[in-house]
């Protein structure tokens, strides 16, 4: 258990921890991009735009921390399987609001969840106030990042 001031050990061991853990819950995903040849970029893009359809393309950049040019061409990809589309926002014709298709739907579910099915067992396994602080020390870590997504009902 790490106490209130951990040591460079236990740091090394809770890091150590997050790789394994990161390994676990993308193998599923990851052999099934495999086949298509893609990446985690694109599980990311279909997981997000499913969570927040209408979130412009923008707001999909912030959330990724990626640069235009490292979205460009997994959302190439993704548009010409027909799994995602692009519309120009109502608001702004320059923005552009990304959903799914129903293909792309259903690749997003076989994707995430195996992660969903994971996350679900360890937490029922583990119990509630353990999941509880999980939650907790995940949302602090990523606090700095999180940035609310843009959808264009939301601009």
């Amino acid at each position: 258990m790490i106490d209130q001031n951990p040591s460079q050990t236990e740091l090394d061991q809770a890091l150590e921890l997050i790789f394994y853990a990161q390994r676990a819950i993308t193998a599923e995903p990851d052999a099934m991009l495999a086949q298509y040849e893609w990446g985690r970029v694109h599980h990311r893009i279909l997981y997000f735009v499913a969570r927040y359809p209408g979130i412009t393309q923008q707001a999909l950049l912030g959330i990724l921390g990626v640069s235009k040019q490292a979205l460009h061409g997994p959302m190439k990809q993704l548009s010409q399987a027909g799994l995602i589309v692009s519309k120009p926002a109502g608001h702004d014709r320059r923005a552009r609001c990304l959903t799914l298709t129903p293909t792309g739907i259903d690749l997003e579910q076989s994707l995430s969840n195996p992660q969903r099915q994971l996350l679900a067992r360890v937490f029922q396994s583990l119990g509630n106030s353990v999941t509880v602080n999980w939650v907790t020390t995940m949302q602090a870590l990523s606090a700095h990042l999180r940035q609310p997504p843009r959808t264009e009902a939301g601009d």
